[in-house]
């Protein structure tokens, strides 16, 4: 049916329009290929077009205000000589975006980041948590003695307890940086490894020198590790130490042990911080050995003066795959507990086949 003369017109769709006077700002803003607005276009459910240095924003109104806030936090940081990739605009979709002009400094951090701040500076880079759940972690750090960060791989629980470690090291609050794991195979048997105690439990440790390598120069990282202002070593080295004005981070501790986890907790000492970060999906125990954290969890959950943040799928900052695999083995892990089957049994039902033996069960 045409429309009459009398009839009312539908309204155009309103617009947004953005003026962005820096062209190479505006480029950066836009990202390769134009793939950060691509981004917010699909998370926000609009379209943004290029005119020139105007953005024009269209779609509903709630999602052009949204979607405005969003492109001109992000071109705000640029013109703060700050970089904006593509984490940075998934960051800003979740959590909005922080335009303070001048990140805080390491004392301000220590009062929590001068009121909101939460970017943590080091020699090397800025971190900035990229959710809310990252942002009370990162608070939890600092205003607790002894705190635990529990949730999936890829959600930042290690990466940002180090780099709170070297901002705090940096800022004269702590002495050293002791960050430990347990030396516990994935699940394989690895056998006899060749060299010395350094070369025989580095494997292990490889990830703790991988988040230090991103925040600190190779040369100042390794007269720090000379000097023993940072040290990484296995859980079973921390008997009977007591780790006076350090900063501590005990990294994969779902393999720790219960006996392990006593030991490691009491060794915390005076102007110290501790940082206890596990997964409790992945433990690698033996079959029938109770994981330490779980433990931890319910023993000291009401315990004054320790925090527990806790992680899920949303919060993975890995490739956006990571957190749909998470969902599914979550979703898989639900299904086999309605069954009345432990998660970890899962698989039992699923018929195997021996060497030699078809599929029907013939031999070969």
């Amino acid at each position: 049916m045409g429309l009459t003369p009398t009839s009312d017109a539908p309204a155009p769709a309103a617009e947004v329009l953005l003026e962005l006077p820096d062209n190479r700002l505006l480029i950066e803003l836009c990202g390769p290929h134009d793939r950060h607005l691509a981004r917010i276009e699909e998370a926000l459910g609009v379209h943004v077009l290029r005119r020139g240095n105007l953005l024009s924003v269209v779609g509903p109104s709630d999602a052009q205000a949204d979607a405005a806030e969003v492109l001109r936090g992000l071109y705000s940081r640029l013109e703060q000589g700050r970089e904006v990739g593509m984490a940075e605009v998934e960051a800003a979709l979740r959590m909005g975006i922080d335009t303070q002009p001048e990140p805080a400094t390491p004392e301000q951090q220590i009062e929590m980041f001068g009121g909101g701040n939460y970017e943590l500076r080091t020699r090397k880079k800025s971190v900035e948590p990229r959710t809310d759940a990252q942002k009370a972690y990162v608070r939890a750090l600092f205003e607790n003695e002894l705190a635990f960060g529990i949730g999936p791989a890829g959600t930042g629980k290690t990466y940002l307890a180090v780099a709170v470690g070297v901002t705090m090291l940096i800022g004269g609050h702590v002495d050293r940086i002791v960050l430990s794991r347990p030396a516990v195979e994935a699940g394989e048997r690895l056998g006899f490894l060749p060299g010395d105690m350094k070369e025989k439990v580095d494997p292990y440790m490889q990830p703790l020198y991988d988040a230090l390598n991103d925040f600190l120069p190779a040369k100042q990282l390794q007269k720090l590790i000379e000097e023993k202002r940072i040290e990484i070593a296995p859980l079973a080295f921390m008997r009977g130490r007591t780790l006076a004005n350090s900063f501590v981070v005990l990294d994969e501790a779902q393999n720790a042990t219960t006996m392990q986890m006593k030991m490691f907790l009491t060794r915390l000492g005076e102007g110290s911080r501790m940082v206890v970060t596990g997964d409790r999906t992945q433990v690698d125990l033996p079959r029938g050995m109770a994981s330490g954290l779980v433990d931890a969890e319910r023993i000291l959950g009401g315990v004054k003066g320790i925090s527990f943040n806790y992680f899920t799928a949303r919060d993975v900052v890995r490739h956006p795959l990571v957190a749909r695999i998470i969902e599914a083995y979550d979703a898989e892990d639900a299904a086999a507990l309605a069954r009345g089957e432990r998660p970890e049994e899962r698989g039992a039902r699923i018929p195997r086949r021996e060497p030699g033996q078809r599929q029907g069960g013939t031999p070969t």
